[in-house]
């Protein structure tokens, strides 16, 4: 899988690559939402968290390759995003942290691997720093840890075909497809008010952590990466070379390689 969709021409038209048949799917139900999920392949869990107002979908260049090598991945909807539901309270990433425990439970899965995109990346970390016990590790790419973090948003054209999709896949999966504008408002407030943790926060974390940006991203800082870096314990700093906040999609085996390449070192 060496094909590339830098500009997400490809992404913006069709998707991601499907999503394999899975093993199993369902939905869970957790604190006034409905959460869904499926699970691809046998081994180690690896639960891959999708970024804002994506879906699971997104991740269909890296569950085939989770499950070539041997692992369980295992997708989720974010609450409110794809086939997944919401309430009518305010977005929190601490609650979709408590949703992904909610489907391991589920699924009777003592202990994961993380891999986060984007705010699936965060909440995978507050997971990580809530339930060590539950966590193996993070793949954390591409999010900030407070809101210092990101960079003054500048549209492009690589954006902008990311936002179409996420419309039409929000309008095709969603429970309320009528209502993305006012998903994308209500995901926005939390994103510009959370997550809020210090640097003390971060030095509390118990799990490996890789924490990871594309050289060109457009949304959080080179600075705020290289400062969690610095401030979790023993984490790991993964540079991807000519890619963006966009990797899994752009450069798939090169994010692919790396992913694995962490998961061989828990």
């Amino acid at each position: 899988m060496n094909e590339t969709d830098d500009d997400l021409v490809t992404f913006e038209a069709k998707g991601a690559a499907p999503l394999p048949e899975a093993g199993r799917e369902g939905f869970v139900e957790n604190d006034g939402a409905s959460i869904w999920y499926a699970t691809y392949g046998s081994g180690p869990a690896v639960i891959l968290l999708h970024g804002g107002l994506g879906n699971a979908g997104n991740w269909g260049y890296q569950v085939p390759a989770l499950v070539a090598a041997g692992r369980q991945a295992v997708v989720i909807d974010s609450r409110g995003h794809g086939r997944s539901t919401r309430d009518t309270r305010p977005y929190h990433y601490t609650q979709m942290a408590d949703d992904a425990l909610a489907v391991m439970d589920q699924l009777a899965l003592d202990k994961a691997a993380f891999v986060g995109w984007s705010d699936g990346a965060c909440t995978a970390l507050i997971l990580a720093d809530q339930h060590p016990e539950r966590v193996s590790g993070v793949f954390f790419f591409a999010c900030n840890m407070d809101p210092s973090g990101t960079l003054e948003f500048k549209p492009t054209p690589v954006i902008d075909r990311c936002f179409s999709r996420h419309r039409k896949d929000y309008q095709t999966l969603s429970a309320t497809p009528d209502a993305f504008d006012n998903f994308v408002a209500d995901v926005s407030k939390m994103m510009a008010s959370e997550p809020n943790y210090t640097a003390a926060d971060l030095a509390g974390i118990k799990v490996p952590v890789a924490v990871v940006l594309g050289e060109n991203d457009e949304f959080i800082k080179r600075e705020h990466v290289d400062y969690l870096a610095r401030s979790i314990p023993d984490a790991e700093l993964i540079l991807l070379p000519e890619v963006s906040h966009f990797a899994p999609l752009q450069r798939p085996a090169d994010f692919n390689r790396e992913v694995l390449a962490f998961l061989d070192r828990l």
